[in-house]
């Protein structure tokens, strides 16, 4: 079976399900931690990753596992409560599955958020910062094998990763609910394990400005695809050397319920003055 095939089953599957015919504009990627954004939705249908054709079910903590389809602020939305990871042993395609089923569905902006470990020394837990640019350092990419002219080109230009327009409409967000947002170069690499402080020192001076474990397959895919993007990286945690002790999937997880209500009003926020353009 063609993987466009495998997409368009899913895409069916999933508006079999939407009894209102609805339309999401925004798709939404929720990382680590972040997942309980979805319950400030008003939910048509939520769907259990393991229940739609081509999909696999997150087996990370803090990642829910669900696609849930609804308003947001009054914005149709396809919200993903966590993501499917390349450490957990899936191949690149099935990584980005989901991802390329809410661009074929039609949204008009995908916006993809994580937590991430700030290797600019000026980041603090708790600072959210808005990706200009990734270092893909997974070895591994999502376009690898028969390219299908459908789905997208053969060679899909990268210099635009993420939507500058987009990341404008966020800042005046930001600037009307009163906060900052920061910007900077994410690293996105295999995992699961944390980086040494060598690797830190490296992606420093290779011009990261925070890294994690997820994003940058997804953003190719939806590249390719055609759809722009928006990245946010929660900043977590201070990257090993310059963190005061231990990495830990719990500070995460606890840096990203004390961001939330921030998250909250930038991504609903966002949503509406996209709506409105």
């Amino acid at each position: 079976m063609s993987e466009l095939s495998r997409i368009e089953i899913a895409v069916a599957h999933i508006r079999s399900k939407l009894s209102s015919g609805l339309q999401p504009r925004v798709g939404i990627v929720l990382g680590s931690g972040l997942g309980a954004l979805a319950d400030s939705m008003e939910i048509e249908v939520a769907l259990p990753y393991q229940t739609i054709p081509g999909f696999l079910s997150s087996t990370v903590e803090g990642h829910a596992g669900k696609l849930c389809l609804g308003t947001l602020g009054g914005v149709p939305a396809a919200v993903m409560q966590g993501r499917i990871h390349l450490y957990e042993g899936h191949p690149e395609k099935d990584v980005v599955f989901p991802v390329r089923v809410l661009c074929r569905m039609g949204v008009e902006a995908l916006v993809v958020t994580n937590a991430a470990g700030g290797i600019d020394r000026s980041f603090s837990s708790g600072e959210m910062m808005l990706l200009t640019d990734h270092l893909n350092l997974t070895g591994r990419n999502p376009l690898m094998g028969e390219n299908d002219e459908a789905i997208g080109p053969r060679f899909p230009d990268m210099s635009v990763a993420y939507e500058p327009s987009l990341r404008a409409i966020a800042h005046e967000v930001a600037a009307v609910e009163g906060f900052e947002l920061r910007e900077g170069v994410y690293a996105g690499l295999l995992g699961p394990t944390y980086e040494t402080p060598a690797e830190v020192r490296m992606l420093r001076t290779l011009g990261a400005s925070a890294v994690g474990m997820s994003t940058v397959l997804e953003v190719i895919a939806a590249r390719h695809m055609g759809v722009p993007v928006l990245g946010l990286s929660v900043i977590s945690n201070l990257a090993a050397g310059l963190s005061l002790g231990p990495l830990s999937h719990d500070e995460v997880k606890e840096t990203a319920d004390r961001v939330q209500d921030r998250v909250l009003a930038l991504i609903r926020g966002f949503g509406q003055r996209l709506l409105a353009s």
